[in-house]
């Protein structure tokens, strides 16, 4: 592999014409001119003028979105946007491709047609957006982002219109009118079709095989109502004679676009035709117990065409494990969650569907707590004896109406009597409560008072809640038995001051009879406690904290529960809790490049402490220490290296400590190059071609050459894609590289059309600096300089071929490496025309929807003929338009090459080759020799056969200056004009300075 390196200024020097100056030689100075096809001899001197004054190789973002995959159709620029737009279940190919230096970073984004929709896909960082079989919500504008830190970002859009067609749905509505004294029976029937579509659907009808219109028939009429136009078509029937009982067909259709075909939907309509009616087999509410199997039987009653049943559920969806059968719904295991209204609807298109439901209740008791109030027409916590005491009990019950109370004392049934009444309801608390009311509490009193809770007719299990009155409990001085909660926080504990990272505990002390469980929560603001919740229960009224952080200082609140039992007001204390950590400082870790011989200055901050006293720091190099000291008033602190020496590189630290520990920066000193910045939008990068391989023109600057010592050369590795072997070269620089310095590297011998990974690394006297890698792929160059133009369609841009916008569908790039199992067998090619899976080709695609007859235009760049003298073509020369073909199936259609000029319709001429029918699978060349008078476009048309089979390729198209030299002698229906000669003006750069400063 050989290579040769070439630095090239940021830009060129002002060059002035005086009669006494030669002009420069054309090695020194090179023009790089991108022409869109071949340009003329005034636009490249004025690019020529204009260019001794370009600027550097930096540049701003630029943005292009190129499309791929199976589009239908592309309108340029309609109201200021693209609109792209495909049919539902293809595949959605975007590229975005951007010029500018450095990279620019690219990122896809989208916002969908409806507001509810907006960012509903992700973000994409990548050239190309890939959306296989995309759906309709997937529809709306997408947007390519490139950036790359100098001026504004680039961003282009393509708006992605998604087509579809669903299949239609007919409903019948009928209206009846009866007038019994004169027997007279009238009947009307409204038949509506809607469908689902996009671009806009248009309906027929048809009444067996006639085709019904407005007017067509007295006792027909055909709408769209005022509210829905464009969304549905309705056809009135009135008064119903017997040749309207017939079957009727709505046919839906998008005018083929996309290839969609039309839908159809037929409904017979007779004599019989009506809505449905249902009828459930089951009662209504049905109660059960949990683990019953519950079945719900719907049979139709009524309705014709007979109607589809279906189950609903007021929780949305049916619960998975149900099953639905021959409308039975049947729920195994039933459980609480299950519980809801089950509705059975049936339909037929006929009328409105019909609808019954049935309620499902699953027994269950659960939640069952008491709670103790004291004697309610005294203002006091305190329940003595002498006062009315009321327990409550309160159980959640399903159902209601079958919860069942009753009280045990120590054991055995307690009865209602005027001293211990008991009521089952109390309007005053929520229902399923119970209310035991002790009036004049007595010492005998005391014992144990037990509230059992069951369901009417058993089936679920009992709930027993205790309460345990004890005279043991209380000291007799106060004769009472009950305490009402108390709240204190011990002296020392609050505020309590821990360092991060400890294990602290908050404590409340808590009395009372009986204890109260206690509730922690944040008392300054609303956030979750350190277990993720918003309450924190404790039963020894203390809260343990574990790996404190600062975030948990604040304020925290301990409170009784609510539901003690002891219906009192909650008691509540605060506990403050300060956490100290060590200093917060920035920056954290930073990487200083620099050079021998230079100073290093290092700063470190710090942003927050506590305490915010900040004690000392310390600065260090590895273990060793440089420096130490107290800060005053400032809250920074720099160490300044003045002189670097190669034992300066490392790791510098810088200590900030206070009282809880220590925070760090970190600062490494290195002499490492910074990474060099591949330029991306050469011109013509292929500067060699040949018919195995091919040389590349690999350019890059450097990032911030002057941050480090000299770069003295660079590490070249390249590797074959897929190899794992790297071909190494080192690659030494003469002085020093300046900032936007473009450089220049040729390399030659790569294998076509093989990718290669190439990988470049600077190199210091300090060693070597960062890589960086970048891809180099084969494509040949769209305006090479030797004459001639060559393409293999490697690249996405296609060597600036266009679709034509008035053909019936469009070619396809495609690689055999990536062909899609979709793609009809036995037809196309399996590789490109050089024989590689991993080149591309174009081609088209003759499956369904394409119909026989369909074409497919693919238009070159325009190519400019100039004469050789100024008043005109006398003698023109003729000009070699050769290209690759691939026509195998059975199905082949035709291929045509077309010569457009300018002022010239197509059809005015016949094509310049055409070639029909099955021609085997394998590459054949096609050669013509043309004679073009103006500026002129080539054109390939592709013509779909009788069947599916009929993919025909194209490769390697090439037009050469010449005759061509051995013109194939057999090409079917190939013509040639008389012979005229022309001339494709392309230029060098050497020859537009002898233009330019003329022969001297």
């Amino acid at each position: 592999m050989r290579a040769g390196l070439r630095r090239e200024a940021r830009s060129l020097p002002a060059v002035h014409a005086s009669p006494d100056r030669s002009p420069p030689e054309a090695e020194y100075v090179e023009i790089h001119v991108r022409m869109d096809g071949i340009i003329s001899l005034l636009g490249l001197l004025a690019l020529m003028l204009d260019g001794v004054h370009c600027q550097g190789v930096y540049a701003p973002p630029t943005v292009r979105i190129v499309h791929s995959g199976h589009a239908c159709n592309v309108e340029e620029e309609r109201y200021t946007e693209r609109v792209y737009t495909i049919r539902e279940g293809e595949t959605l190919e975007l590229t975005c491709l951007v010029t500018g230096h450095p990279r620019p970073q690219i990122r896809w984004t989208k916002t969908a047609g409806s507001v509810s929709d907006r960012f509903q896909d992700s973000s994409v960082f990548n050239e190309t957006l890939h959306i296989a079989k995309i759906q309709r919500h997937q529809g709306g504008r997408y947007y390519c982002k490139a950036e790359n830190g100098l001026g504004s970002p680039a961003i282009k859009s393509i708006r992605v219109d998604v087509y579809y067609l669903d299949d239609p749905v007919v409903t019948v509505h009928q209206s009846i009118g009866e007038a019994k004294e004169q027997f007279y029976y009238e009947r009307t029937v409204f038949l509506r079709c809607v469908a689902n579509s996009n671009p806009p659907v248009r309906y027929s009808w048809h009444r067996g095989r006639d085709v019904l219109s407005q007017g067509s028939d007295k006792g027909v009429e055909i709408y769209e109502p005022f509210f829905t136009q464009g969304e549905t078509k309705i056809l009135k029937l009135k008064n119903l004679r017997p040749k309207d009982y017939a079957n009727y067909s709505c046919i839906a259709s998008v005018r083929n676009v996309c290839g969609i075909p039309d839908r159809r939907v037929i409904f017979r309509l007779t004599n019989k035709t009506a809505s449905p009616s249902i009828k459930l087999l089951v009662e209504d509410p049905i109660v059960v117990n949990p683990g019953q199997t519950v079945s719900l039987v719907c049979i139709a009653t009524g309705g014709e065409p007979p109607p589809t049943l279906t189950w609903s559920s007021s929780s949305e969806k049916l619960p998975e494990k149900s099953v639905v059968k021959d409308g039975t719904l049947t729920l195994p295991a039933i459980s609480s969650e299950d519980a809801g209204v089950y509705s059975c609807i049936a339909s037929n298109n006929v009328g409105n569907p019909a609808k019954k439901s049935t309620t499902i209740v699953v027994r269950a008791l659960k939640k069952g707590r008491f709670w103790i109030t004291p004697d309610p027409y005294h203002n006091d916590d305190n329940i003595q004896i002498g006062r009315e005491v009321k327990i409550s009990c309160q159980v959640e019950a399903t159902p209601p109406e079958e919860l069942l109370f009753s009280w045990l004392k120590n054991g055995r049934a307690l009865r209602s009597s005027e001293r211990m009444v008991i009521t089952q309801t109390d309007p005053d608390i929520s229902p399923g409560t119970t209310n035991l009311d002790i009036i004049d509490l007595k010492f005998t009193d005391f014992g144990t008072y037990t509230c059992v809770a069951s369901l009417r007719g058993g089936g679920i299990p009992e709930i027993s809640i205790d309460v345990n009155i004890s005279s043991t409990t209380v000291p007799p001085l106060f004769f009472s038995f009950l305490v009402p909660p108390n709240l204190t926080v011990p002296r020392g504990k609050s505020p309590l001051v821990v360092r991060e990272g400890e294990t602290v505990e908050l404590e409340c002390l808590v009395s009372g009879k009986p204890k109260p469980i206690i509730l922690w929560s944040r008392a300054d603001k609303e956030v979750p406690m350190p277990d993720g919740n918003m309450q924190t229960e404790s039963y020894d009224g203390i809260l343990r904290i574990v790996n404190v952080s600062r975030e948990m200082t604040g304020s925290y609140r301990c409170q009784t529960s609510q539901y003690n039992g002891f219906n009192v007001k909650p008691r509540e204390a605060v506990v403050e809790l300060i956490v100290q950590y060590p200093p917060a400082v920035e920056p954290v870790w930073s990487e200083v490049r620099q050079g021998l011989n230079r100073p290093v200055v290092m700063s470190c901050r710090v942003l927050r402490a506590h305490p915010s006293r900040v004690l000392r720091y310390e600065w260090r190099l590895g273990s060793r220490l440089l420096h130490a000291g107290h800060f005053d008033s400032s809250d920074e602190t720099e160490y300044t290296v003045r002189t670097l020496t190669r034992e300066g590189y490392g790791e510098y630290t810088c200590d900030i400590i206070n009282e809880a520990g220590a925070g760090r920066c970190t600062f490494l000193v290195t002499g490492k190059a910074y990474p060099p910045e591949f330029y991306y939008d050469t011109y013509s990068p292929l500067w060699q071609n040949r018919p195995r391989v091919y040389g590349y023109k690999l350019q890059w600057t450097q990032m911030n050459p002057d941050a480090v010592d000299r770069i003295m050369a660079y590490r070249l590795g390249i590797r074959q894609t897929g190899q794992q072997r790297w071909w190494e070269q080192e690659i030494p620089v003469e002085g020093n590289i300046q900032k936007g310095e473009l450089i220049t590297y040729n390399l030659t011998e790569l294998i076509r059309p093989e990718a290669y990974e190439v990988r470049l690394t600077p190199i210091t006297r300090f060693g070597e600096g960062d890589s960086t890698i970048r891809m180099v792929t084969y494509s040949a160059p769209i305006n090479p300089h030797l004459r001639e133009f060559h393409c293999s369609f490697e690249e996405e841009p296609i060597c600036m071929f266009t679709q034509d916008k008035n053909d019936n569908f469009d070619w396809t790039r495609h690689s055999a490496a990536t062909r899609d199992t979709k793609y009809t067998p036995n037809t196309g090619p399996s590789v490109d025309r050089s024989g590689s899976k991993q080149g591309f080709y174009m081609y088209i695609e003759t499956s369904r929807p394409r119909k026989e007859g369909d074409k497919a235009r693919l238009l070159s760049p325009i190519f400019n003929v100039a004469p050789k003298n100024p008043y005109g073509i006398t003698n023109p020369p003729a000009y070699c338009f050769g290209f690759y073909y691939h026509m195998y199936g059975k199905h082949i259609g035709t291929l045509n090459a077309f010569m457009k000029q300018k002022g010239l319709a197509t059809s005015d001429a016949g094509p310049v080759w055409s070639l029909s029918g099955n021609q085997g699978d394998r590459w054949r060349q096609a050669k013509i020799s043309i004679h073009p008078t103006s500026s002129f476009q080539v054109i390939f048309e592709g013509v779909r056969g009788p069947g599916i089979e009929g993919d025909i390729a194209i490769d390697d198209v090439t037009l050469e200056e010449g005759e061509c030299p051995n013109p194939p002698s057999k090409d079917i229906g190939s013509k040639a004009p008389p012979h005229r000669e022309t001339h494709i003006w392309l230029l060098s750069a050497t020859l537009v300075f002898k233009l330019f400063w003329g022969e001297r």
